[in-house]
C-alpha cells in the first residue's frame, strides 16, 4: 500500500505531527511505503528524517488562513500527490485537512481525515466553535472516513450532526515504547511534579502555578516544560505568587521520557483537549495523573486507579489532588503501577497501526 500523510506544520513538533511520525513509522515497518507532505521546512522535517520516514516539504502551505497562499498550497499539494499516486491520503490538522479533502476529492483519490481534537469542543469560544462547526460539516462528505482520537470527540461530531454515524471511526491514539531509565525513587526531601504542555490558552498552566502556590507548606517541585506565547507570563506569575524558587521553566526538551523518570507526578491542567500523548508518555512511563477532565481525558485517566481527573480551571480541586498525592508515596506508585499497566493494555503503538491499518484496507476497498 502507497500511504501520503499530509499535516500543515513542520515548525513546531506537537501531539499530531508526533502521531504522524508514529503512523508513518508503524506503516513503514509493515512493509507500506508512506510519505509524509507538510508545510515548511521547519524541525518537523528534521525529526522524520531522523526517523527514515520519506518527507515532502510544502513551500506554500502555512496555517494562517490567506486565500492566495491557500490556492496555491491547494495547486501544490494536488501537483505532488498526482505524481505520487498514492493508494490512500491520510489528512492531519485543520488546514491540511480542508486542502487536502479537496485535492483528494479533484483526484479522485480515497482519503481520510483524522480530527486531533475537535476545534468546536468544550472550552472554546461560541464564536469560533459556530464557525469550525460549520467549515467541518461542510468538509466532511469530501472524506470517505473521519477518525476521532476518543470516544468523546465521536460522540461530539454526532451530537452537531458534522458527520453521518457511518463515516466516523475512534481509534484511541498511542504511544510507543521506549527503553525506560529507571525511575528515580522519592528520596524524601520533594515530590517531583512536571507538565509536558505548550505556553498557551488551551494548557493553563496558570491554574496549577496558583494550586501549588496553596501548597507551599509542603516540599515540592515543580518542572513546566514547553515554549510558547504565555511563556514569559508564567514565569512572572510564579514570581507573584511566591513560589518562583521551586518551579523549572526548560523549555522544549529532548529528552522528556528522562525527566519522567525523574519525577513523582504528572499534571496536564488543560482548557480543552482531544486524547493527549503527554497522559499516555506519563502512564507509559508509570507516573499517576492529575488532569483536567476535557476531551477523552476520561477515557485514559481512571479516576481514583491511574490518577485523578478534576473540573478544568477549577484551582481548590486541582489542589485538593495533587495535596493527596504529595501526602501519599504509596498512593502515587500504586496509581503509577496501573497506569503502565492500562498503557501496555490499551494505548500501544502496535494496537493504533492495525486498528488504523484496517480502516484503511476498508476505505480502499468501497472506494473501488
Amino acid at each position: 500500500m502507497k500511504i501520503a500523510y499530509v499535516i500543515t506544520r513542520s515548525d513546531s513538533i506537537g501531539g499530531a505531527s508526533v502521531h504522524v511520525a508514529d503512523l508513518a513509522c508503524g506503516m513503514q515497518a509493515l512493509g507500506h511505503t508512506v510519505n509524509v507532505f507538510v508545510g515548511g521546512n521547519g524541525p518537523f522535517v528534521n525529526f522524520l528524517m531522523d526517523r527514515g520516514i520519506p518527507v515532502t516539504s510544502l513551500l506554500k502551505l502555512v496555517r494562517n488562513i490567506n486565500p492566495v497562499q491557500d490556492f496555491l498550497a491547494y495547486k501544490e499539494l494536488k501537483w505532488h500527490l498526482e505524481n505520487y499516486d498514492p493508494d490512500l491520503v491520510h489528512l492531519h490538522s485543520s488546514k491540511a485537512g480542508i486542502l487536502g479533502r479537496l485535492v483528494a476529492k479533484k483526484l479522485a483519490l480515497p482519503c481520510i481525515f483524522t480530527a486531533h481534537g475537535w476545534a468546536f469542543t468544550d472550552g472554546v469560544a461560541p464564536v469560533g466553535k459556530a464557525l469550525y462547526r460549520a467549515i467541518e460539516r461542510w468538509a466532511a462528505p469530501m472524506a470517505n472516513a473521519i477518525i476521532t482520537v476518543s470516544e468523546y470527540d465521536k460522540n461530539l461530531a454526532l451530537r452537531y450532526e458534522v458527520s453521518k454515524p457511518e463515516q466516523l471511526f475512534a481509534i484511541h491514539n498511542g504511544v510507543p515504547d521506549v527503553a525506560q531509565p529507571p525511575n528515580e525513587p522519592f528520596d524524601g526531601r520533594f515530590v517531583r511534579i512536571i507538565m509536558v504542555a505548550r505556553f498557551d490558552a488551551q494548557k493553563n498552566q496558570e491554574a496549577l502555578l496558583r494550586a501549588l502556590s496553596t501548597l507551599k507548606q509542603y516540599a515540592w517541585n515543580l518542572q513546566l516544560i514547553g515554549s510558547g506565547p504565555r511563556l514569559e507570563a508564567m514565569k512572572l506569575l510564579a514570581e507573584t505568587l511566591g513560589i518562583d524558587q521551586r518551579v523549572q521553566f526548560p523549555g522544549n526538551c529532548d529528552d522528556v521520557p528522562v525527566r519522567l523518570a525523574r519525577s513523582d507526578i504528572f499534571v496536564l491542567s488543560s482548557n480543552w483537549e482531544g486524547l493527549p500523548l503527554s497522559i499516555l508518555e506519563a502512564m507509559r512511563g508509570s507516573l499517576p495523573v492529575v488532569a483536567s477532565d476535557v476531551g477523552g481525558v476520561t477515557e485514559i485517566v481512571k479516576d481514583g486507579c491511574t490518577g485523578f481527573v478534576v473540573h478544568p480551571g477549577e484551582v481548590d480541586s486541582l489542589s485538593q489532588k495533587l495535596k493527596e498525592l504529595i501526602e501519599n508515596p504509596q498512593t502515587r506508585q500504586r496509581m503509577g503501577i496501573s497506569g503502565r499497566s492500562l498503557y501496555e493494555e490499551k494505548f500501544n503503538v502496535d494496537r493504533m497501526v492495525k486498528e488504523t491499518l484496517s480502516l484503511y484496507r476498508l476505505v480502499i476497498n468501497n472506494h473501488k
